[in-house]
């Protein structure tokens, strides 16, 4: 079934109806339902719209699920049972299909950004990032590369030097630098309307105008080493790991208010945080206890633990959302835990040893990117069987690189937080 114009209602009661969604200027649905004892019946409602660009845009929501009441605002789950939906392999947004295919890595000791053509492993582009003229020693710091919300910037967060700094996707070049205080890391409310910025020193999260990056609140936290997070499948909640204080903190994304603390058993140092693909347990990475926590969200407990390698760090699911890969930054492995069983199913060694630590899986679902955080290089491995594809020299303490760009229809922040 082809769909060009207008707001449609369109209601089946069929046994199992299949549609196929496609990013095209036309689209093509499919999506199946199905039933073991009666005939089922839903409803889809598609919003078309026209993106600054003029690319159409289709918005799909599958009234299936009466519980799940989302964060006003935010894009509808395709599919309860797998948030990632939108992100497998090559469904790019026509927001980011024409930009060039690129790695950025943030180098945190050299205050400079590289930028890599996954194509040929090489290092196409360089510029060192601006400092203040007061103080032209002073550390910047550049942590991690994030994707805004709306798939159109990439910031490059300086917590040191207090400074977010735009590269254009489009062009992959250095733009305007403004002042943020302490952003470590960032994140996107899942409605869009902010930019959530991790200020682990200042032990605060500061929500943003997402366009302006002006600051509408400042949300002290009551614990130590803020900077990475998570939001619930209905984008109500946010979960965010507290480095230096063994412990979670539950956010309310609309009231922007803490909600409850939570400290992690074994004890250790938090870090990575991302949501099961059918948003039942948040996955969080322990330095300390080389492992990987499991917490149900929605009743803000631990309800598991699983051991991977010394220094679990990052954590990335594949494309088709079946595995997450565990970076062990401090053994130079990646462990793979099988979603469905949330078991331990393989390690990956880098050959000669590393230092893996932040990274991204490509669009096309074959290579995970994995900076090298205390070897000043950049890893890609095989994601089929962990294969050192490329080993990548690079500028010092490379941290958060990205990959770009990425599929799914918005960004949730970090290093591509992609739904």
């Amino acid at each position: 079934m082809y769909l060009r114009f207008g707001a449609i209602k369109i209601a089946f009661h069929f046994y199992q109806v299949q549609v196929t969604l496609t990013y095209k200027m036309d689209f093509r649905l499919k999506l199946g339902f199905g039933g073991a004892s009666a005939l089922m019946a839903c409803s889809l409602l598609l919003h078309f719209g026209v993106a600054s660009d003029g690319d159409r845009v289709v918005h799909a929501a599958a009234e299936m699920n009466p519980k799940l009441s989302l964060l006003p605002g935010m894009p509808p789950v395709l599919d309860a049972n797998n948030l990632y939906l939108a992100d497998r392999a090559g469904l790019l947004s026509p927001v980011v299909k024409n930009f060039p295919p690129r790695v950025y890595v943030p180098n945190s000791k050299s205050d400079s950004v590289d930028v890599i053509d996954p194509a040929t492993y090489k290092i196409i582009g360089h510029f060192s990032l601006p400092k203040d003229p007061k103080h032209p020693k002073r550390p910047l710091e550049p942590q991690h590369v994030v994707p805004s919300w709306d798939l159109k910037k990439l910031w490059v967060a300086q917590d040191l030097g207090d400074q977010l700094t735009l590269i254009d996707p489009a062009t992959a070049k250095e733009g305007e630098t403004i002042h943020v205080d302490d952003p470590y890391n960032m994140y996107y409310t899942p409605d869009g309307k902010y930019a959530i910025v991790m200020a682990e020193r200042e032990r605060r999260i500061d929500f943003r105008d997402a366009q302006s990056m002006k600051v509408v609140n400042k949300v002290p936290v009551a614990c130590e080493g803020v900077n990475h997070a998570d939001f619930s499948i209905d984008g109500r909640f946010m979960i965010a790991t507290c480095e230096f204080s063994s412990e979670l903190i539950k956010v309310d994304v609309a009231e922007q208010k803490v909600l409850a603390h939570l400290k992690l058993t074994p004890k250790g140092m938090p870090q990575d945080c991302r949501i099961s693909p059918d948003g039942r347990v948040f996955y969080v990475a322990n330095m300390e206890a080389d492992g990987v926590h499991l917490i149900d969200g929605d009743a803000f407990k631990q309800i598991g633990f699983v051991k991977t390698g010394k220094g679990a760090h990052g954590l990335y699911f594949s494309r088709d959302s079946k595995q997450l890969f565990v970076t062990n930054r401090g053994e130079g492995s990646v462990s793979l835990i099988d979603v469905g069983t949330r078991k331990v199913i393989s390690e990956w060694t880098i050959p000669g040893g590393g230092s893996p630590d932040m990274g991204g899986v490509s669009a096309d679902g074959k290579s995970l990117w994995l900076s090298g955080r205390y070897n000043s290089e950049v890893y890609v491995l095989d994601t089929f069987n962990g294969n050192l594809k490329a080993r990548i020299r690079v500028g010092e303490g490379p941290h958060g690189l990205c990959v770009y760009p990425q599929p799914g229809r918005y960004s949730l922040g970090h290093t591509g937080n992609i739904r």
